[in-house]
């Protein structure tokens, strides 16, 4: 079974929207980090321009990440720069930290 993660720094108002739509996805599991930094948009009022977003990361299996990247950039999108991005990332090894070992191989992929 192949893997890839998918990370996105949206918006942080627009976090609980994106979480809703992963959740009605089925999306089994995601990490969240609140981070800060600039890239279309910068938030002049700063002396270092940053604004707050939030880096949402999933690891998935390859056939659901480009679904999954597709959800996010639906419920976050508003229109306005600064919405953020989405990456799709390849996964060289995946381990379950409890089993000590890779999750089951499916002999489809």
């Amino acid at each position: 079974m192949k893997y890839k993660k998918v990370m996105a720094i949206i918006i942080s108002e627009k976090l609980e929207e994106v979480e809703k739509a992963l959740n009605a996805m089925h999306v089994s599991g995601l990490s969240v980090t609140q981070v800060r930094g600039y890239g279309e948009y910068h938030n002049f009022y700063r002396h270092d321009m940053t604004c707050r977003h939030a880096r949402i990361e999933i690891f998935c299996q390859t056939s659901e990440a480009n679904a999954i990247a597709r959800c996010i950039m639906d419920a976050a999108h508003t229109g306005m720069s600064g919405d953020g991005i989405v990456g799709i990332l390849p996964v060289e090894q995946f381990y379950h930290i409890r089993t000590r070992s890779e999750p089951c191989v499916d002999s489809a992929d």
